[in-house]
């Protein structure tokens, strides 16, 4: 009996020992929570150990909200940390939202926070805007010359568009898209380069925040330089195509023109072939006269004669071409 009596003492006080480890655990947080009178249990404590949810980050965001007056339940913390949201920065946001008279609740805030965005920062970014410099955009006037324009937007985060409402890229691409429609239709890139205002009040009466979530408070020109001729470089590309039209089409006329000429030449080729021919028929034929009597002797001569004072006549009326 002793024994066993000896041996159940002990196995309550290992009990003992490991329920106080566990539970002790939880005692600093517990007291840490008590008197900042957040009101956290240790039966809640334990309970978010259980829940894989760590006490440490919920106590110090309840302690937190509590301590500035807004205080948050146990239990929308510990959803919106298994929403893997970030409490402390939720808590943050309320606490800054609250100071700058920004009206903004734990809801609103949990859906910004799980929607991707830095709550914290939109928060502050409504208090101080911020400025965002745009890379530098390039456009035509009407007068052909490029110029390169670089622009600060001042920006105000909206806080009721920040869940579904655009973000900087956005805003970025349509100032740049405003700039190059502003400098498009200028007639004269020197009209822009002496009033770069007219830039930026087009383009701020544009509305282009309309689906963002920020307001656009000034749009802001800080550089503006000339750059190529674009004008001059596109009637000097289309005066080089025309010329290569041009010359492709006198070279074409020039091919057709040679291929009649080889034609022509074909064609007195063998009509001197057909001559030739003629001609060589000519002995036979004054021989079957002679011999059939049509043809007399005096006439063979009288025909020769008249062929060498044709040959004559033609040789003294060649001879001054030769000369």
């Amino acid at each position: 009996m002793d024994t066993l009596l000896i041996v159940g003492i002990i196995i309550a006080a290992i009990a003992v020992i490991v329920i106080l480890a566990f539970v002790g655990k939880f005692i600093g947080l517990w007291l840490q929570a008590l008197f900042s009178k957040a009101n956290v249990s240790i039966f809640q404590l334990i309970g978010m150990r259980l829940r894989k949810v760590p006490p440490q980050v919920i106590v110090e965001a309840r302690i937190l909200s509590c301590k500035a007056g807004l205080p948050v339940d146990t239990n929308l913390l510990e959803a919106h940390y298994l929403s893997r949201g970030n409490v402390l920065r939720v808590i943050q946001a309320l606490i800054a939202a609250n100071k700058a008279n920004i009206k903004l609740d734990f809801k609103e805030a949990a859906a910004i926070d799980l929607a991707g965005r830095n709550v914290l920062e939109a928060v502050q970014m409504s208090v101080n805007p911020k400025v965002i410099t745009t890379p530098k955009v390039s456009a035509v006037a009407l007068d052909g010359i490029q110029l390169h324009a670089v622009t600060r937007i001042t920006v105000r985060a909206s806080i009721q568009k920040l869940v579904g409402g655009a973000g900087e890229d956005t805003v970025i691409a349509r100032v740049g898209e405003g700039i190059v429609s502003s400098i498009g239709s200028a007639k004269s890139h020197k009209d822009v380069l002496e009033n770069p205002n007219m830039i930026s009040k087009k383009v701020l009466a544009s509305g282009l925040d309309a689906g963002t979530a920020f307001e656009i408070l000034s749009i802001d020109i800080a550089d503006v330089d000339v750059g190529q001729n674009i004008g001059a470089i596109l009637e000097t590309d289309r005066a080089e195509a025309d010329k290569k039209i041009a010359q492709a089409k006198a070279e074409e006329r020039r091919a057709m023109a040679y291929a009649a000429e080889q034609e022509m030449k074909a064609k007195v080729m063998e009509m001197k072939a057909k001559l030739v021919e003629a001609e060589a028929q000519i002995p036979m034929a004054m021989a079957s006269a002679l011999r059939d009597g049509k043809l007399g002797v005096m006439d063979y001569y009288n025909l020769k004669n008249i062929e060498a004072d044709t040959q004559m006549r033609k040789e003294i009326g060649a001879a001054p071409e030769a000369k």
